[in-house]
């Protein structure tokens, strides 16, 4: 199974594979999506290794409508007037995460970084509306391309990069280009990606003009991918590379060969399996971060997701000091 027409028949078994944790492709009216079931940790994690990505940036997280956004995110009051007047369409709203337990147990952290943040998006092509409406979950879908490659907006542009991914022909994108993103976490919404909807007409339902961060900007740190060193800043201390446990901390192991510990011990992949310790990473640093005030962090092969992994420990140990 590769590239199949998006018949009502292939819409239910491409729902069944998200539903059993697999990935697939499917269009939408910006790009193809690599799309996942965003409440599953290990699924979210199989992205990040299709796509080679550099680091665990935030994923978009696509929905059917305003009603099951407001499930998982915040909205302000000029953030849903921005849903209301765009949605449907290519418009990306970051927001604060749902403190409620909906938003922890529909979305991975893995797919927010261990942001308190979600960027939410409902697309207008039918087939994704279809396909969200067959799987009844969100779905978090970067574009269906290894990183750096070219984003693919006909369904042959996925089979070059995954020839075996399964993947629904929507035929070509009509708009070709990312989605717009829009940050809504401050008082005022900001301009955040420049993208196929165009800002002038975000700017005419706020009835002013949107500010733009740049990508270095120090302000972006809730939204994206990799522009600060520190991103997730848990309370305890954490020590990188441990071979041995001292008595005031708690252990985030890997692997079978775990140092013995005096308190709380939580493995990321007692088999070593470098997707299942990506699927772990950010919910085990947070129980850990619960009930300790140093945390030993035993070494990740730098390889792979593991790369990703370190970037993560790398920045959260810097945000801890």
């Amino acid at each position: 199974m590769s590239v199949l027409p998006a018949s009502a028949e292939n819409i239910e078994k491409f729902a069944d594979m998200i539903s059993s944790g697999e990935a697939v492709a499917f269009p939408t009216e910006t790009v193809y999506g690599l799309g996942v079931d965003a409440g599953n940790d290990e699924a979210v994690a199989k992205i990040f290794e299709l796509k080679g990505r550099p680091q665990f940036n935030p994923l978009i997280v696509h929905v059917r409508d305003l009603a099951q956004a407001e499930r998982l995110g915040v909205f302000s009051p000029l953030a849903r007037s921005l849903a209301k007047a765009h949605w449907p369409d290519a418009l990306t709203l970051v927001v604060p995460r749902s403190s409620d337990n909906p938003s922890h147990n529909e979305v991975s952290l893995l797919a927010s970084a261990g942001l308190p943040s979600l960027a939410l998006r409902v697309p207008a092509h039918p087939v994704a509306q279809e396909l969200l409406a067959a799987v009844q979950c969100p779905l978090a879908a970067p574009s269906a391309n290894k990183s750096g490659h070219l984003s693919p907006t006909q369904a042959a542009h996925v089979a070059k990069d995954f020839p075996n991914l399964p993947t629904l022909d929507g035929g070509v994108c009509s708009k070709g280009l990312e989605s717009t993103i829009i940050g809504c976490l401050e008082d005022e919404p900001v301009l955040l990606r420049r993208g196929s909807l165009d800002a002038a007409a975000l700017e005419e339902t706020l009835g002013h003009k949107l500010s733009y961060l740049a990508e270095d900007d120090s302000q972006t740190a809730q939204l994206a991918p990799g522009r600060l060193a520190r991103h997730y800043a848990p309370q305890a201390g954490l020590r990188l590379n441990a071979e041995t446990v001292e008595q005031d901390e708690a252990l985030l192991a890997f692997g079978k060969d775990a140092p013995s510990c005096e308190n709380l011990c939580l493995n990321l992949s007692p088999l070593g399996n470098l997707i299942e310790a990506a699927a772990n990473l950010f919910s085990h640093l947070h129980e850990l971060d619960t009930t300790a005030t140093r945390i030993a962090v035993m070494p990740i092969p730098n390889e792979g997701l593991g790369a990703a992994i370190n970037d993560r420990l790398e920045r959260a140990a810097a945000a801890s000091k």
